[in-house]
């Protein structure tokens, strides 16, 4: 819900900060006191156009402010996901910034945003009831979503949709590839022979650079192994001749003699080792069974059939598997497109099945939201009025993830006429009445916490007013409701109740103001009731509406 608005620079508001409750929330006060301003604010923090008409005189910008308190599941936090962005607690704060030369800037928790991305945020935590609306009721593609909150439809149908498209799409993939493979068959069997003939292994273009590398360097390096192991085993081996020596005089000279010769010992040891290990590598270089010529040349063809298929040598394996692939789709395309159009047969059909429980249901919510919103028109001054829910099938061009049904809310203001849209039948303050006849009904379905209604008692008084402000006063059992109203008989069912003013003389501006206690709510109510001089009769039946309201 709704629970803080901050306004800075807007119009005749320079700085206000309004904490809201839930509950119903009744707005008042006289006409072109600024209530207006009010809502207009917070639709620009919800992502409406922004004007600069908006910026107050003198300012540089307008900025506002709108805080929302928003449940674990609630679908805006997976609109934010889908973005990249994760909310932490359940706080969601919504600002805008208007400059003069009508640039705006947009911002969640802080975080700069797209202004689409504002505003598809917005449209989960309001909805905005006036006179003038072109959505809601009036836009006929809500109409389908309404019926199924109330009706508690799941995604079966939706899941249905996507496996059935998921696998007319797989088709015509695969219709594409066979097309594509027999215009190019001739080319394919030439690559795949070329492929099977070539035998590339993944990687083996690196470990042929390394055994060229080694190869250039060959020459050199049996040169230098070959020299080496001619110095170690040349007859004047002045190691085993020292040892030797040694080995004569260390029983009569001592231990430091013995130790000596001891060390050359391991010396020798070593010598015949490296020895060994020389004449081995000797022996390996010169019976290798690759040369140069050899690798250069598989290096090439490599290669030339990377650049053929323009890939790296390392991908030649997967691409002949590719081909291979297009070549037995050909081979093989009738029973592969058979079998695959056999699988969109039956998730079409899983799709209607969905679809037709999903119509069922809907007719049967249909019924049932027909008889209960026409119960709540006769005490709204509707009396006259039908409420019809009509059900279309669509035809199969326009099938889509919500089903086969076209949903439409039609009313009929006089006996005997044919219902129609409700923008081409219904007035202004008719409108509004029918909305929330229809909100009260679905109170407990969707997740928009928060309503606000503006001018919702045009054109009523008394009776009907009253029966306005007990659904109102209904619907904000379960979900928080903002009205701007003059009709007292609506404001004495708040539980929450502001006055919004003009002050100031020489520099007028907007102020709201909580009232707080059932003396300033009386007051209140009493000047709605009987003008600027309110008299003692005045008080006496605000008095009577606010026990009315309470009771």
């Amino acid at each position: 819900m709704l629970t803080h608005l901050r306004i800075e620079d807007v119009v005749l508001i320079e700085k206000l900060e309004v904490a809201f409750r839930s509950g119903l929330c009744a707005l008042t006060g006289e006409t072109g006191a600024g209530k207006s301003i009010l809502l207009d604010s917070l639709g620009l923090a919800l992502g409406a156009r922004a004007e600069t008409g908006l910026i107050r005189r003198g300012a540089d910008q307008a900025a506002v402010s709108a805080v929302f308190e928003i449940a674990p599941a609630h679908p805006a936090r997976a609109i934010l996901e889908e973005a990249g962005m994760e909310i932490e607690g359940d706080e969601l704060i919504l600002r805008r910034v208007v400059g003069m030369g009508g640039k705006s800037r947009a911002f969640l928790n802080d975080r700069p945003v797209s202004l689409n991305l504002l505003r598809a945020v917005g449209q989960t935590l309001v909805e905005i009831h006036g006179q003038f609306d072109n959505h809601g009721l009036l836009n006929p593609q809500t109409h389908r979503a309404m019926l199924d909150e109330y009706a508690g439809l799941n995604a079966d149908t939706e899941n249905a949709w996507k496996t059935w498209r998921a696998e007319q799409d797989a088709l015509e993939e695969m219709k594409a590839l066979v097309a594509r493979a027999q215009t190019e068959e001739n080319f394919l069997r030439t690559a795949l022979d070329d492929l099977d003939a070539l035998e590339p292994r993944t990687g083996e273009e690196g470990t042929l650079g390394m055994l060229r590398e080694r190869l250039m360097h060959r020459e050199q390096v049996l040169e230098a192994l070959n020299a080496a192991y001619l110095l170690l085993n040349a007859e004047e081996d002045p190691v085993r001749r020292a040892w030797s020596l040694l080995d004569r005089v260390s029983g009569r000279a001592g231990g430091e003699v013995t130790a000596a010769r001891d060390a050359l010992d391991r010396a020798l040891a070593e010598i015949q080792d490296a020895t060994a290990t020389i004449r081995d590598t000797s022996e390996e270089l010169q019976d290798a069974g690759h040369d140069l010529a050899t690798i250069d040349e598989r290096l090439f063809a490599l290669r030339a059939q990377a650049r053929k298929h323009d890939c790296e040598p390392d991908d030649l394996p997967k691409v002949r598997d590719d081909i291979a692939r297009k070549l037995a789709l050909i081979a093989d395309g009738s029973e592969g497109l058979a079998a695959q159009e056999k699988k969109v047969q039956t998730a079409r059909a899983e799709y209607v099945k969905q679809a037709e429980k999903a119509s069922a249901i809907r007719a049967r919510a249909a019924e049932k939201l027909d008889k209960l919103v026409q119960g709540e028109l006769a005490p709204l001054k509707l009396e006259k009025a039908r409420f019809v829910t009509q059900i279309e099938t669509l035809p199969e061009p326009e099938w889509g993830p919500s089903g086969r049904d076209r949903v439409t809310f039609l009313v009929a203001t006089n006996p005997g006429a044919e219902p129609g849209p409700l923008h081409k039948i219904a007035s202004g303050g008719e409108m509004s009445r029918f909305m929330l006849a229809l909100k009260v009904v679905i109170a407990q379905a969707g997740s928009t916490h928060s309503f606000i209604f503006d001018e919702v008692d045009t054109g009523i008084g008394g009776g009907t007013a009253d029966a306005v402000g007990e659904r109102l006063a209904r619907l904000a059992r379960e979900k928080q409701v903002l009205v701007v109203t003059h009709a007292p008989q609506i404001a004495a069912r708040a539980s929450n109740h502001w006055v919004v003013e003009k002050t100031g003389d020489d520099k007028v501006a907007t102020t709201i103001t909580p009232l707080e206690t059932r003396a300033q709510r009386a007051e209140e109510i009493a000047r709605m009731l009987s003008g600027s001089t309110i008299t003692p009769e005045a008080r006496a039946a605000a008095e009577s509406l606010l026990r009315t309201g309470t009771e």
